[in-house]
């Protein structure tokens, strides 16, 4: 049974991509040997990105890191295309049935070609361009429990680190985080793409240096994929305290932080066997805990405040959609008894560099009595 929904999800994307072809083929305006170039190109594309994975699980470079880059990049985008493509032509279908237009309109249509291609470029370079403004969203914590002063909190989640968000990009998050002038900074998780391999050759700890304030992090699941050890290493050279079922008791600023293992561990502590005696009766008490499942355990020990990432806010509508579905909260703000949450759409993204009907986010929150 546990099995069913990955299956069920492969042999849908399987006859979506074999779908798509099929009107690729069909809809351009050109001879056949034109059309099974165009075909084969975009299924290579595709393919490409299992070639990443393959490879990527054993941290083997595909040639040097442009070309690791290229490949990445192209694979996972037309993972994104495949969905947007799909939704098009079965809409296009969809017309065509209701004689809204005209049968042949995918039959050697220049119209229908253009017509596709051109709503294709407006999704995805707006995807693009909107990805990479990054939104300062502000939250206000209250506490009830005495603080040396008020504090303001820098939060991030899924910085997803690598061969695509490199430390150039990365350095421009970091001046973002230094203008704020932030008590502490805390990551949900997800700070490594797939393996560090890429953070290593761009020295991208250096970075981490250059941050004003103590880091505190969670692992998230991608750590998992490239090795958690490699991961472990990559925190410790970047002075990030990570925080693996673990707690850092801060008097100095009336805060307990609480880093839970991720969900990928499934014997990882409870949030009960973390705090036991621990002083979140006196320290404002905050949970980092990448992927918002179970929100109850926090609320059930009395924890303030939670920060996770993870969902991405879907990534691409309509993803997000499914998100809400699955989560309890799927994004942003929420409350349960007296405990507060947030659940970031994350800075950086996983795959292709779209971002639709979803934000690019640092969360900024100013903790105060």
């Amino acid at each position: 049974m546990k099995l069913l929904i990955p299956i069920l999800i492969v042999l849908f994307a399987i006859s979506a991509q074999v779908y798509v072809s099929y009107r690729i083929w069909h809809i351009l305006p050109v001879g056949n040997m034109w059309k099974t170039a165009a075909t084969l190109l975009y299924n290579l594309a595709l393919l490409s990105m299992f070639v990443f994975f393959g490879a990527g699980f054993t941290n083997t470079r595909l040639g040097g890191f442009t070309v690791t880059k290229i490949i990445y990049e192209v694979g996972t985008s037309t993972l994104f295309f495949l969905l947007y493509l799909f939704m098009i032509f079965v809409a296009i279908d969809i017309l065509r049935c209701v004689h809204i237009l005209p049968k042949d309109f995918v039959n050697n249509s220049l119209a229908g070609s253009i017509g596709v291609t051109s709503l294709m470029l407006v999704l995805f370079i707006g995807g693009n361009i909107h990805y990479h403004h990054k939104y300062r969203e502000t939250i206000d914590l209250t506490s009830t429990k005495p603080l040396k002063r008020p504090l303001k909190l820098v939060m991030l989640s899924d910085l997803h680190l690598g061969y695509h968000n490199e430390r150039a990009e990365f350095a421009k998050w970091v001046d973002l985080i230094n203008k704020e002038e932030p008590d502490l900074v805390l990551l949900g998780g997800d700070v490594v793409d797939f393996n560090t391999v890429p953070l290593l050759e761009q020295h991208v700890a250096e970075e981490f240096h250059r941050i004003k304030a103590p880091i505190y992090a969670c692992l998230g699941n991608h750590e998992f994929l490239g090795g958690k050890n490699n991961a472990d290493n990559f925190y410790k050279t970047a002075g990030i305290n990570l925080l693996i079922d673990e707690t850092a008791v801060l008097p100095e600023l009336g805060v307990c932080l609480i880093g839970r293992d991720d969900f990928t561990n499934r014997r990882r502590k409870s949030i009960t066997e973390l705090i036991k005696g621990q002083p979140t009766d006196s320290l404002y008490s905050i949970v980092l805990n990448h992927q918002p499942f179970h929100l109850e355990e926090a609320e059930e020990n009395h924890i303030d405040f939670q920060f996770s990432g993870h969902t991405h806010k879907g990534q691409v509508w309509p993803i997000n959609l499914i998100v809400d579905g699955i989560y309890e909260c799927g994004y942003g703000e929420w409350k349960r008894g007296n405990t507060r949450y947030y659940i970031s759409s994350g800075i950086g993204i996983w795959g292709g560099k779209f971002r639709i009907g979803s934000n690019s986010e640092y969360v900024v929150a100013e903790l105060h009595n």
